[in-house]
């Protein structure tokens, strides 16, 4: 994707503007936050079927954003080694990418409440598998 950010994000659905406005706030650097997205991007991609029966979605440009339960977030970053701040750093900038893909979407309710999270998956990628 291409923005203005110092940080490449490669293949991963997230720019590096949203990784860079997110790093400012919390203890990882931007490359770290990179890093762990790129762990966590073939994880999502494998769970794309079930997030598309469960959760409300938008799909913008090859790029689908969806809401779910922060506990299911939760949960399933606790199957990574991820301390809390990376762990938090990671569920902020996938929420982050969603909330914009929300709000670009047409009708779509960009307002995520606290219980909620995003999480962001390529779809060209996602309908391979």
């Amino acid at each position: 994707m291409s923005n203005d950010a110092t940080v490449e994000t490669g293949d991963v659905p997230i720019t590096g503007a949203v990784v860079e406005r997110v790093a400012r706030g919390v203890d990882p650097t931007p490359s770290a936050i990179v890093d762990a997205l790129r762990c966590l991007d073939p994880e999502l991609l494998g769970r794309h079927a079930a997030f598309e029966r469960t959760a409300d979605y938008v799909t913008v440009e090859g790029t689908r954003a969806y809401r779910i339960d922060r506990d299911e977030w939760t949960a399933m970053l606790d199957e990574f080694d991820f301390d809390p701040s990376m762990a938090a750093a990671v569920r902020l900038v996938h929420t982050e990418q969603a909330r914009l893909l929300f709000a670009t979407a047409v009708g779509a309710d960009d307002r995520f409440g606290p219980d909620e999270a995003g999480v962001v998956i390529g779809i060209d990628t996602a309908e391979q598998y």
